[in-house]
């Protein structure tokens, strides 16, 4: 029987696992089922394209699990458990395409660090998920290699950006859970648009070597899922830090208190605030009250614009060009022959090579802007790393000066729209490398999911994962999308695959 898997997250999907419940056999079968049904053009429905790759291997190593199991071999605490992996993180078995379909056979030696932490605690990394070509885009996601992946609450909307693919596969569930990376909002905007959990950690936690780079400053690799507790079991596993999960106590919002503000979005197009602006400002200011319900102090604070476009500054995104060459550099790996022969230096794969290959999806005028970046490190480059480190320190000074365990504030002003799904405050957490976390707050009428984003001061990632459960516990506002409902034949031991 293919079990049911609508709604299913990792640590349920490791617990059943445990008790015997379903085999890692079968949940395989169940989301490679609805990867064909789904992801693909289908009925009234564009599809998802969520998926770019599964992994040719999975139902036999789906079945090695099962039998390390059955002979009491558990290998950590996703033994069998299914997840997608976003395709700038590098897989040995799997090419690793960074969106473009230059690389699509583009094959790595060894994995990513962070997939192989996954590995060796028991996951099946099923396969990889669609992004934005080399990361670039966060409010939707295209790529040469897959094209434009869809939201599943609305297949005509955007997924935002990067990770959209992977937000877009996990709230279909299509996985128990997925990993992104985030360099200004990537994982934070696409789950709150996909009414997921979306977690990035502080900068250096989770190792990010062997991903593809988009700027070494503010690249981070971190969990989206179902639920925080989901959240907090891969953010242990990626990070090697149990402790990460372990203050889910559902009473940690007591005492707490918690940043608040307000932000004028009347004008946040030429013809005035998006639409919905207003449906998302008052769901997240229920959720701030929900948090002052569970006993949290909340607190005005003037965390204004110019705060913010002042000194919360980045890096430039000075070095994504010499970030790309280096990894490839970097990293044994086989790409399509001729590839590297396209530019000088022949033979030595870099980002002008996938250029000149000429399918690029990226624009004209980004293709020119990286490609005329010099190498680092470079006066101007020091510069302006040194600008966003005193940001970080900025920051840290405010939440110090006004006594702060977090800062509340909808991780999108306005909800997904055709072509465009944002993340306000990127900037706050990419550029200054705290640890952030989009949660679900709710629906707009319209039935598209809204976000709330909390922020807390560097290294306290175990406090804000528990926080975060307990505003989860409270209000339980997650629904899975209508759009790609439970297959027939799941769950029914009468129906025929």
């Amino acid at each position: 029987m293919i079990p049911p898997v609508v709604g299913l997250g990792a640590v349920d999907a490791a617990a059943r696992l445990a008790a015997g419940a379903v085999t890692s056999v079968g949940l395989v079968r169940a989301y490679l089922d609805r990867i064909a049904a789904y992801d693909d053009p289908h009925g009234d429905q564009p599809g998802l394209r969520s998926v770019v790759a599964v992994g040719p291997d999975v139902l036999r190593v789906a079945a090695r699990r099962d039998a390390e199991r059955a002979a009491g071999a558990v290998r950590g605490p996703l033994h069998g458990v299914p997840v997608l992996v976003k395709d700038n993180c590098a897989t040995r078995d799997l090419p690793t395409s960074v969106g473009s379909v230059a690389l699509a056979t583009y094959r790595t030696r060894d994995d990513a660090v962070a997939v192989r932490r996954l590995r060796d605690a028991g996951a099946v990394v099923l396969g990889k998920t669609n992004m934005s070509e080399f990361g670039w885009h966060g409010t939707f996601t295209r790529s040469s290699v897959r094209g434009e992946a869809r939201n599943p609450y609305d297949q005509r909307l955007s997924t935002s950006g990067s990770s959209g693919g992977t937000a877009a596969a996990v709230a279909a569930s299509f996985a128990a859970a997925g990993l992104g990376t985030d360099s200004c909002g990537s994982i934070l905007g696409p789950s709150a648009h996909q009414g997921l959990v979306g977690f990035r950690p502080t900068a250096g936690l989770v190792p990010v070597e062997g991903v593809v780079p988009l700027s070494a400053r503010q690249d981070a690799v971190g969990p989206m899922t179902t639920c925080v507790a989901d959240a907090a079991l891969l953010a242990s596993v990626l990070a090697a830090d149990p402790s990460l999960g372990a203050g889910l106590t559902g009473t940690a919002l007591r005492g707490r208190r918690v940043g608040y503000f307000h932000w004028d979005f009347s004008r946040a197009t030429p013809r005035g605030p998006r639409p919905g602006t207003g449906q998302v400002t008052a769901l997240v200011d229920r959720a701030v009250a929900d948090l002052a319900a569970r006993g949290a102090e909340v607190v005005e604070v003037p965390f204004t614009r110019e705060f913010v476009r002042d000194r919360l500054v980045s890096g430039g995104w000075m070095d994504v060009r010499a970030g790309i060459d280096a990894f490839f550099a970097a990293t044994p790996a086989r790409w399509p022959e001729g590839l590297a022969d396209l530019t000088e230096p022949r033979g030595r794969l870099t980002f002008a090579d996938v250029v000149a290959d000429g399918r690029c999806s990226l624009a004209p005028e980004t293709i020119a802007s990286w490609l005329a970046m010099p190498d680092v490190p470079n006066p101007a480059h020091d510069a302006a790393g040194a600008a966003q480190e005193a940001g970080a320190r900025a920051l840290d000074a405010f939440f110090a000066e006004h006594g702060l365990d977090a800062l509340a504030m909808p991780t999108s002003e306005a909800p997904a729209a055709e072509g465009w799904a944002g993340t306000t405050f990127c900037d706050v957490t990419a550029n200054t490398g705290v640890p952030s976390i989009s949660l679900p707050a709710g629906f707009t009428a319209e039935g598209l999911p809204v976000g709330l984003e909390l922020v807390a001061p560097r290294g306290t990632d175990a406090v804000l994962l528990a926080m975060a459960h307990d505003y989860e516990r409270a209000t339980g506002h997650r629904r899975p999308p209508g759009t790609v409902p439970e297959l027939p034949h799941h769950g029914n031991p009468h129906r025929p695959r």
